[in-house]
């Protein structure tokens, strides 16, 4: 992976190079051959480009060449001399020629001197003049000749192994400079691979990269994501401890009353068993099967409640009023007849609650504040506007129990009555949650817990 993703960043940067070698190339053959820039200007002022235009100064009078008085200001103004040959050669005219000019130029004199030489730094081009030809020389000239021979096809073939030379050597710098920046870049990003690696392996171990350059937030964010999988992987593990102990608690519940009914079931067989018996063995059974049912629903309205198939039938009802039969229903019962319960209200709402299902939440939480006590426990409900709490000074619930009060599948360690799903706290949640409203708990250790029920409309 690590040399993987450094060659592809090698290759990216390769590509690169080459390309914009090659551009480089195109750009400066285009202006080689379409820009002439400051190269029209040399040659529109050129001594050559005055001397092939000179002619226009010139005309014949009897056969004879005459140069016009504006020839000759154009010949002072760019400090050059004239002389004009016949066909032979011979200088028949000439203005401000030096006394060292000759007189007569052979044919291989006059190519000599315009292609191969300037004498005493006299700079000659050569014009035509109907049947004349004609000298001018610049003494003063700032320009110079070059000749040069060119073979096209060697010209061609070493551009080729130029142009071949320089972009291996480009792409050869290119390869180091990139082979040490890649190097320096993909490092980090495989330890980041490799730390994803390692997450989706589960070890959510914290590392400390060694020069993590820009990535090091990069880095620290994964440091964070570790410490977050690490903390819900030990509440996983815990919940599956729970679950798997309420499998247990569910299993032990479900053979329980059923052993209990087979058993009853078989003394119903004895022929010899007297009336009264029977009946005691029938209501046993009957009482066993009703505990059953009570389980099975639990199970069956966990699940609804969970995947939300959970319709609602809904009235308008005075929450003063419903709350105070609830307390009403709870102190007739035999149990708690003697308990200490009371009950207050100020300024109740009135909300559209399923009353079948809102009082056995309620009665739910008023239950286990009961159960879960001693005797001596005192319970305080109060309705508020919308909102519903139900306080006890009791024995509390552990600071670590707390968290997973409301989780399916648990029992609490102060939880001394073995009968029931473990549902019952995630039902009645599940049930408020249903309703729009929430459910919020505080407790502590020797003081007492809090249940609060917020109905918003």
């Amino acid at each position: 992976m690590k040399w993987k993703l450094t060659g592809s960043y090698l290759v990216s940067i390769l590509a690169i190079v080459a390309i914009v070698v090659i551009l480089n190339v195109i750009i400066l053959v285009t202006l080689l051959i379409n820009q002439r820039t400051g190269i029209d200007d040399v040659e529109s002022n050129s001594g050559e480009t005055f001397t092939r235009t000179f002619n226009q100064y010139m005309t014949l009078e009897n056969g004879e060449p005459i140069v016009s008085p504006d020839g000759v200001r154009a010949l002072e103004t760019n400090n050059a001399f004239l002389q004009v040959l016949d066909e032979s050669g011979r200088v028949v005219s000439e203005i401000d020629a030096p006394e060292t000019a000759p007189d007569a130029y052979a044919p291989i004199e006059l190519i000599h001197i315009y292609k191969y030489k300037d004498d005493d730094l006299v700079l000659y081009f050569i014009g035509e003049f109907e049947d004349y030809s004609y000298l001018v020389g610049f003494p003063e000239a700032t320009e110079g000749r070059i000749v040069t021979m060119i073979d096209p096809q060697s010209v061609l073939a070493y551009l080729s192994k130029a142009g071949l030379i320089l972009l291996i050597v480009d792409l050869a710098v290119a390869a180091l400079i990139g082979l040490a920046f890649t190097s320096i870049l993909t490092k980090p990003v495989y330890r980041l691979t490799e730390r994803i690696a390692q997450l989706k392996a589960r070890d959510f171990s914290t590392v400390e990269p060694k020069r993590p350059g820009m990535y090091r937030p990069v880095f620290a964010n994964l440091n964070d994501v570790s410490e977050t999988l690490t903390t819900y992987e030990s509440e996983r593990e815990e919940l599956e401890k729970h679950r798997k102990e309420w499998m247990s608690n569910v299993s032990h519940d479900l053979k329980t009353p059923l052993a209990s009914i087979q058993g009853y079931a078989e003394l119903l067989d004895d022929r010899d068993l007297e009336e009264a018996e029977r009946i005691q063995y029938a209501e046993v059974i009957e009482r066993q099967a009703m505990y059953m049912k009570e389980l099975i629903d639990d199970f069956n309205l966990t699940m609804r409640l969970q995947h939300g198939d959970f319709p609602l039938e809904t009235v308008a009802t005075g929450l003063e009023a419903f709350v105070r039969e609830l307390v009403i229903d709870v102190l007739n019962d035999a149990r708690f007849s003697t308990r200490d319960v009371s009950f207050a209200s100020k300024d109740a709402a009135t909300r559209a609650i399923d009353r079948h299902f809102m009082k056995r939440s309620l009665l739910n939480f008023l239950y286990n504040a009961l159960l879960h006590n001693d005797e001596t426990v005192a319970v305080r409900v109060t309705v508020e506007h919308d909102t519903i709490t139900i306080q006890d000074d009791g024995t509390g619930i552990d600071a670590k129990d707390l968290p997973y009060i409301f989780e399916r599948y648990y029992r609490g360690t102060n939880t001394t009555d073995s009968l029931g799903s473990g549902l019952g706290m995630a039902i009645s949640r599940d049930i408020i949650k249903a309703h729009g409203g929430t459910v919020t708990m505080t407790s502590e250790r020797g003081v007492g817990t809090t249940i609060r029920i917020e109905l918003p409309a």
